[in-house]
């Protein structure tokens, strides 16, 4: 996929998830590049578009080792339980040292889990994951 096809899969994916869960998930979605270790956004739709790379490497958090284990694939993703505010939530591979960062800068994964609607909200993630798998991001640069 090229990046606006990325982005609009995203896009869609945001929608599904906010319909299901009947409020916003995440209302943080950044596409990320980690390329010769140099941090870029290559898109963002949020509450804090100056602060997020600014905060980056703090907000990453407990999802840093994650992030930067080397077994993740394309299309692979994690979750923290712990993120709160600014505490990044989630994140998803998107290609070659390019991520989706997810973020609920309101509540934390603990939070958004306990509502019953959280099993329903999870189908469009793992299917823009399953997409991303068979169809990864490429010259995102």
């Amino acid at each position: 996929m090229t990046l606006e096809e990325t982005t609009k899969a995203i896009r869609q994916c945001a929608e599904q998830m906010t319909n299901r869960y009947r409020k916003v998930v995440f209302d943080e979605w950044a596409v990320i590049s980690l390329v010769r270790k140099q941090s870029r956004i290559l898109n963002y739709v949020g509450p804090r578009n100056d602060d997020f790379l600014k905060n980056f490497a703090s907000d990453l958090g407990v999802l840093r080792a994650e992030l930067l284990d080397a077994r993740h694939g394309v299309g692979d993703f994690a979750f923290s339980r712990h993120g709160v505010g600014t505490m990044f939530e989630a994140f998803l591979v998107l290609g070659e040292g390019v991520y989706l960062i997810c973020n609920n800068t309101q509540n934390s994964m603990d939070g958004l889990t306990k509502d019953p609607k959280w099993l329903e909200a999870q189908v469009p993630f793992v299917e823009l994951s399953d997409k991303v798998r068979s169809n990864p991001l490429v010259n995102a640069l």
